[in-house]
């Protein structure tokens, strides 16, 4: 025998603790959390195989702690093994961060409160530091990880189905939708190839949460539940009793959320716990094969809890596992109810033992009751049943239960005993026969406890489950053949026609008789009345749906009884004074309708239901009238000729229109100026007809919009600019050259502050969302917030902004934008002008135009899109034969 080799051993001891990309995300997330992180973001890159990144803001790394930060067995969680009594902690092995260095490159960026910057590690397959250097991150750890299992070939192969990947994207998200139930103030965020996949904000509580996680409509089907026990506390939220199958539970264990002093585990007992009360309410067989969907938290002391059972910690060992399970299934039956175990094989549950016939002894005995699925009928129904059904049969036949010496009740067979000796049926003949069939006695039953069993107890019967289901298990003791269920005989009906009245209906010569035209059209349907609650409730089911959006169906129907109930008196009797007027309605479409029927039967055509065995007889006149109607054709409509308006000549002169435009010209000169003046206004097209002297202009108002509210944005916005994490330190270099340094230096600047930094305060920095602080002593500027309204905004246009000032000589902040802002305050002017209502008023195309005048001046008549405002449409005629010309091509 050979010793191994200390790397042989650490990577295979590294490759039973990181198994796979959801187990190396565990790993690191715990970390976070022990640190008192509340910000988590995961970022994964090819599912994780070509990196893992991790980073939160706890408390951070030490700095005389770095150095074996990664080696094997170094933690500050516990010194010693009793610790484990007292943990309160995630992990506390000290072993995770080093296996992860063994199978795959690690690098570590961490800073703590009392580091004046971050700095970052590059580890190496020991776990030692190998590289150092300062990095940009805020407070908090960082772990990279990259290249996974790089020396494990196989199973790196593993992943190479897009299958498998995906399953293990899937598994990351479960883990993180665990956290996020459990611990709701925490932030997370998973990023898959720089695509967000899934996150959660910050939640108040544990319903929050899970609101969050799993969705409003999910979470209304819960019921919050907690139980306190001496040593244990259980709380969480449960399926609602009864509610809808598919919403409460699912086909996959992701959304059952099992937790033991806030770790997410796997207990297979507590699992079958849960998933067996709650589909003990479904009588479909496809319930025993769902999931709850559920929260669970089990608090326990330390002490009772082994968290070191495996590698992964999903599983952990309970000292009193036994009360635990006891809790946990006393608050189910508190929630449920007791439920007998559906799941076992049908082997277990037809054992001589369990003996459902109890069911059966009541049809024997001619009970009323109806005959019902004895699969999920409980104890306490059966009990029921049986009581009510011995006075009906005159037998007595008491049942005994008799449970197993489990500890937990799920564990306990439901069986019902059936005492021979005070049962009896009709006679003694059944008792005695029924006392032949009898087998073992019950200390075969019950051998732990064979002293509890009196001697002279009866003999029980044995029936195999083959027997029950063939429906041999009970014989009459006179025959000897197997007892049937009850037949109620009931006498045959009185037929008046005798066989022989009856004749064979020939289907070629006999045609049975039909619907025609004229049943199609006189049959009516109507409507039943409604009542008063029928009423009420279109009305109160709209509120509550209103009020409560994520209550159920039986939740509204429930609140809006409860409003029925609790209406006051003037209100019920509207609502029954409505009910009245319909059922009167209907009352007198009744009595029309009867009426109608009421008529000489000869007239009426008859049913088609009675006529079904008949021959097809002759068409009624009303027939005879309805096809005349039906083939008739439709005449044409003659149209008259329209009559004559009446209209009169009335006297226009060309000339007397020229001269009072002109007059109008001159009163209007001051308030439109270069003789733009409104005229009309398109309603089609939301445009204007303006006269400006001798011409006809047509205005797009839009566009004058547009341009005014662009160069009012260009003049006096001021972008809003958020602060960056970590400032931008600005130079010679990233600026463009000394002179662009001098030129921001001699900016206009704010007082200087205590610490004798200075910021800039110049209109055309701070318009165009730049914060630059400068730090006199050692000549320091670094830009401390920049606006984030406009995409990609950058040092290139700081640096666009200090060449316009340098080179254009720019004073103003309009002449000073960068191309980025101006396309930003060109979409916005585009957007607010869009905002603006189409029908415009005469004032206010006035006031419109004259803004343009003065604003814009003579000069600019384009839209921010190059587009000209005015469209020429034609030119006023100065005589009446120039007006005869330009109307006489109208002329038809």
């Amino acid at each position: 025998m050979k010793q191994l080799p200390p790397d042989t051993v650490r990577l295979l001891s590294s490759s039973q603790v990181v198994t796979s990309v959801a187990n190396v995300v565990k790993e690191l997330m715990e970390n976070s959390l022990d640190a008192g992180a509340s910000s988590i973001d995961v970022k994964l890159e090819n599912f994780g195989l070509d990196r893992i990144e991790v980073r939160d803001n706890g408390c951070g790394i030490k700095a005389a702690d770095v150095t074996v930060m990664a080696v094997r067995h170094f933690t500050s969680k516990i010194c010693s093994h009793e610790d484990l009594e007292r943990l309160e902690t995630y992990g506390f092995r000290g072993e995770a961060l080093g296996s992860v260095c063994a199978v795959a490159e690690v690098a570590v960026t961490t800073k703590t409160e009392e580091d004046d910057i971050s700095a970052q590690y590059t580890l190496d397959a020991s776990g030692n530091i190998v590289s150092q250097r300062p990095s940009h991150l805020g407070q908090g750890t960082s772990v990279s990880v990259t290249k996974l299992f790089r020396n494990l070939p196989v199973r790196r192969q593993y992943y190479s189905s897009a299958r498998k990947c995906k399953e293990e994207l899937k598994k990351v998200q479960d883990l993180l939708m665990a956290y996020a139930v459990i611990k709701p103030e925490l932030r997370l965020m998973l990023v898959h190839n720089k695509v967000a996949v899934w996150q959660k904000a910050r939640a108040a509580d544990h319903r929050s949460a899970l609101v969050a996680t799993l969705g409003a409509s999910v979470v209304a089907n819960l019921l919050p539940v907690h139980q306190e026990q001496p040593e244990m506390v259980l709380d969480g939220f449960l399926p609602k009793p009864g509610a809808n199958l598919s919403s409460t539970s699912s086909s996959t264990p992701d959304k059952t959320f099992i937790f033991v002093n806030n770790r997410p585990v796997q207990q297979k007992d507590i699992m079958k716990l849960l998933r067996q009360h709650h589909s003990a309410q479904y009588s479909d067989d496809a319930a025993r094969h769902r999931y709850p969907v559920l929260m669970l938290q089990i608090t326990v002391s330390p002490s009772s809890v082994d968290v070191n059972l495996t590698p992964d910690k999903t599983q952990v060992l309970l000292h009193n596992k036994e009360a635990v399970l006891t809790a946990v299934e006393a608050l189910l039956v508190s929630l449920y109810g007791f439920r007998p175990s559906s799941g076992q094989p049908a082997e277990k549950q037809l054992h001589p033992e369990t003996l459902p016939p109890p069911t059966r002894c009541l049809e024997l005995g001619a009970s009323p009751l109806e005959d019902k699925d004895s699969r999920n009928v409980s104890g306490e129904d059966f009990l029921k049943h049986s009581d009510a059904a011995q006075p009906a049969a005159n037998c007595d036949a008491p049942l005994q239960r008799q449970a197993s010496n489990g500890s937990s009740s799920s564990s306990m067979a439901d069986d019902w005993i059936i005492n021979q000796s005070s049962f009896s049926l009709c006679d003694d003949k059944t008792t005695r026969s029924l006392s032949q069939i009898t087998g073992t006695s019950s200390a075969s039953r019950s051998p732990e406890k064979p002293e509890d069993v009196p001697a002279a107890e009866p003999r029980r019967m044995q029936i195999s489950a083959e027997d029950w289901s063939r429906g041999t298990a009970l014989t009459d003791p006179t025959s000897g053949e197997p007892l049937q269920p009850v037949v109620i005989h009931q006498p045959p009906k009185l037929c008046h026609s005798s066989s022989e009245s009856k004749k064979p209906i020939n289907a070629i010569t006999e045609k049975r008789a039909a619907l025609t035209a004229y049943d199609m059209i006189s049959n009516r349907t109507m409507r039943a009345p409604p009542s008063a609650a029928s009423l009420f409730e279109k009305e109160a089911r709209a509120e509550v749906l209103r009020e409560q959006p994520a209550a159920s169906l039986q939740e509204i129907s429930t609140a809006v009884q409860e409003r029925w109930k609790n209406l006051r008196e003037e209100d019920r009797k509207k609502f029954e004074e409505k009910a009245k007027k319909s059922q009167d309605l209907h009352d007198q479409r009744t009595k029309l309708a009867s009426d109608e029927a009421s008529g000489d039967p000869a007239e009426r055509p008859p049913r088609a239901t009675k006529l079904q065995g008949q021959k097809r007889k002759a068409a009624v006149s009303n027939q005879q009238l309805l096809d005349e109607l039906f083939s008739a054709q439709p005449q044409k409509k003659t149209r008259k000729p329209p009559a004559s308006k009446p209209w009169l000549p009335l006297p226009c002169s060309v000339a007397a229109l020229r001269g009072r435009l002109r007059r109008l010209c001159s009163q209007s000169a001051a308030a439109a100026p270069r003789g733009l003046r409104p005229v009309s206004r398109l309603a089609s097209q939301s445009s204007w007809v303006l006269a400006c002297g001798q011409r006809l202009l047509l205005l797009n108002p839009f566009r004058v919009e547009e341009a005014l509210l662009l160069q009012r944005l260009q003049q006096h916005h001021v972008l809003p600019a958020a602060g960056l994490q970590s400032p931008l330190q600005l130079t010679a270099g990233n600026l463009g050259g000394p002179e662009y340094v001098e030129t921001l230096c001699s900016l206009e600047q704010q007082p200087a502050a205590l610490d004798g930094s200075v910021f800039f305060s110049d209109p055309r920095l701070v318009a165009n969302g730049f914060h630059i602080r400068l730090t006199p002593a050692e000549r320091h500027l670094e830009a401390t917030a920049m606006a984030d309204c406009v995409p990609f905004l950058g040092l290139e246009d700081l640096r666009e902004v200090l060449h316009a000032v340098l080179h254009r000589k720019a004073s103003t902040v309009q002449e000073s934008r960068p191309l980025k802002v101006t396309n930003y305050l060109k979409a916005e002017a585009v957007r607010l002008a869009r905002q603006l209502p189409s029908d415009l008023r005469h004032e206010d195309v006035e006031e419109l135009l004259g803004r343009m005048e003065r604003r814009l001046g003579g000069t600019d008549r384009t839209c921010i899109h190059g587009r000209q405002f005015f469209q020429h449409l034609t030119d006023i005629p100065s005589t009446d034969q120039e007006a005869k010309a330009l109307f006489r091509p109208l002329e038809l």
